[in-house]
């Protein structure tokens, strides 16, 4: 083979090797300064699915040097956490008025403050349940217990009040109420047949194949939108990481996962 012929198979070769290198580039990111950084990230519990199963394996794929620890429970009880010095970065609310009193306080880096993603409010009973209702307003004839996070401090349970009251049906089904530590705990009485019904996000629904949907929440009655704001807090030790991880969660394919999970990008 002439030296001509070898020449062009060599630049042929090299060629390649720069195409792979720029595709490995492209997919993995290669910024060495974030090895080592850890993301805290606290969430609500209904996002504890669709972090845990997709969209933390993405990015750590994404970010190799970069670990993040979620804490999930409910975000009235997140929210005292942070006052009492809980090591977060990021905190992901399911409602605004436990971000708002964060930001009231100075923890919050308000600059980085969005409302992010939207949910719904729907009734549940277990999958094989021959209870006969169909509205929210039927919860007037339940006679076993009716399960709602706790409204003084899970925003689930909040919404649901606001339902309730709104309807004027409260009062009568007060008494029945089964108040869960967060709306994972409301969803799982519900799953497990302790409850005879329940009011979760359709997102918590569309997690657990034990319950089945009776009905969403009627617009009149829920006037307070179910926002999902994202920030950062004011004394994150690793912003680096933090600016990223939350950059990620605001590209097309972060999105779409949260779509599939059945949130509502808040636009």
């Amino acid at each position: 083979m002439d030296s001509k012929k070898i020449g062009v198979i060599v630049f042929v070769i090299l060629i390649l090797a720069v195409g792979v290198g720029l595709w490995a580039n492209s997919s993995t990111s290669t910024d060495n300064s974030l090895n080592g950084q850890e993301v805290n990230l606290a969430a609500a519990a209904s996002l504890k699915n669709v972090f845990d199963n997709k969209l933390i394996p993405m990015f750590e794929e994404k970010y190799p040097g970069v670990k993040v620890t979620p804490t999930y429970a409910s975000s009235g009880d997140l929210q005292k956490q942070i006052e009492n010095g809980l090591d977060a970065d990021v905190f992901m609310s399911a409602g605004n008025k436990q971000m708002n009193k964060l930001v009231d306080e100075d923890l919050i880096d308000n600059s980085t403050n969005m409302q992010f993603l939207e949910n719904k409010v729907v009734l549940i009973v277990p999958k094989d349940s021959n209870l006969n209702i169909s509205s929210f307003e039927d919860l007037k004839n339940v006679n076993g217990n009716i399960a709602i996070g706790d409204p003084s401090s899970v925003p689930a349970g909040q919404y649901s009040k606001e339902i309730l009251d709104n309807m004027g049906i409260w009062d009568s089904v007060e008494s029945k109420l089964s108040f869960g530590t967060d709306v994972t705990a409301v969803l799982n009485q519900v799953a497990q047949g302790s409850a005879e019904c329940g009011i979760v996000y359709s997102t918590d629904a569309k997690s657990n194949d034990d319950v089945k949907v009776v009905c969403e929440a009627p617009d009149d009655a829920l006037k307070t939108p179910v926002i999902y704001p994202i920030a950062e807090l004011k004394n994150s030790e690793h912003q680096d990481a933090t600016q990223k991880f939350i950059e990620f969660l605001k590209t097309k394919e972060a999105k779409d996962v949260f779509i599939e999970y059945g949130f509502t990008i808040y636009e």
